[in-house]
């Protein structure tokens, strides 16, 4: 067995009916999968759970199972070992990081910190442990208003690390967040000029886009949400025509769920995409995830002394949540 790649590079043999074998290793290991809604569609339908950040969350902290397989990124690996630090956490691929994570660096946060004083420090949880820990509170796009607002208005906040959502969340709620300059580059990738092209061509489309984008894009969306927002409009909406602002991977469900209704991914600024991936998320693959059932790796370890850190304001997030019925 070799891990050296960030995954089991363990040949599979040729006619191994990897759903089968999944399905099999997951009760031999007592082991449950959570995967995110921007994985490939054949990793959410074996998927126990899918859901997005918050959700996969909430259910990491409750499982009673020995094994979580957690098929999304690395810091969402992360969170669920602070979760569940008795647990074994494995992610397919340890490569699977994430862009907007990786544009807080915890030491140059730490300074940006230091720099406003007595300042509340709101986190999006697509961060680090190491950040996690600088952090009072912790949110996700399906709770960030309702949390910055459970705060007296005059509290100052910081918000990181990704501009677009903080930026998004001051403008609806009337707060003055100082925001750290930091995005998703699928987010970011969207173009605002193509949109208006594929609304001309599909006039009754309703436009769904995660709040993650551009301002420029939010204003030409008739519903701004977390990935499972959109998913719960385009199931209520009468409406039969879509047109989605955030990773395609989020389709896959959307057309499950609704299979009478027409969802087209919006496009991206490079010429030659269709849709828009996180090339990132799409690193996981059924080998990968056999793999990690069968040899029980790559595991995610959290220094302790971060991880204590860091579930405070993750708990703190749960909580609020809870008590306000998010």
């Amino acid at each position: 067995m070799n891990v050296e790649k960030g995954f089991v590079d363990e040949p599979v043999a040729e006619g191994t009916d990897l759903r089968a074998e999944i399905q099999k290793l997951k009760k031999e290991k007592d082991a449950v999968i959570l995967a995110h809604y921007y994985q490939k569609g054949e990793i959410q339908d074996l998927a126990d759970f899918i859901g997005d950040s918050l959700a996969l969350a909430r259910i990491a902290e409750k499982l009673p199972n020995r094994m979580i397989v957690l098929c999304g990124v690395h810091f969402m690996g992360e969170t669920a070992k602070i979760l569940c630090p008795d647990k074994i956490v494995v992610v397919p691929d340890l490569n699977a990081g994430c862009s907007l994570a990786d544009s807080c660096d915890a030491g140059e946060f730490k300074e940006f910190i230091e720099a406003h004083p007595g300042h509340t420090v709101v986190s999006y949880v697509n961060t680090s442990a190491a950040v996690k820990a600088l952090t009072d509170v912790v949110v996700t796009s399906s709770n960030a208003r309702q949390i910055v607002e459970s705060f007296p208005e005059d509290t100052p906040m910081i918000f990181g690390p990704d501009r677009n959502l903080g930026n998004y969340i001051n403008s609806i709620t009337g707060r003055n967040m100082v925001v750290w300059n930091g995005a998703c580059h699928v987010h970011e990738q969207f173009s605002v000029e193509k949109l208006v092209e594929l609304k001309k061509q599909h006039p009754n489309a309703k436009v769904l886009a995660h709040p993650e984008c551009k301002k420029s894009l939010l204003i030409l969306a008739d519903k701004i949400g977390s990935t499972a927002a959109l998913l719960n409009y385009a199931v209520q909406s009468p409406e039969k025509e879509f047109i989605v602002a955030t990773e395609s991977g989020i389709l896959h469900e959307m057309m499950k769920k609704c299979p009478d209704k027409t969802f087209i991914p919006a496009p991206p600024s490079d010429s030659t995409c269709a849709c828009n991936d996180c090339n990132f998320m799409k690193l996981n693959t059924l080998e990968k995830l056999y793999n990690a059932l069968k040899f029980e790796q790559p595991q995610i370890e959290v220094d302790p002394e971060i991880a204590l850190r860091a579930r405070k304001p993750i708990e703190k997030m749960l909580e609020i949540s809870d008590r306000l019925g998010i």
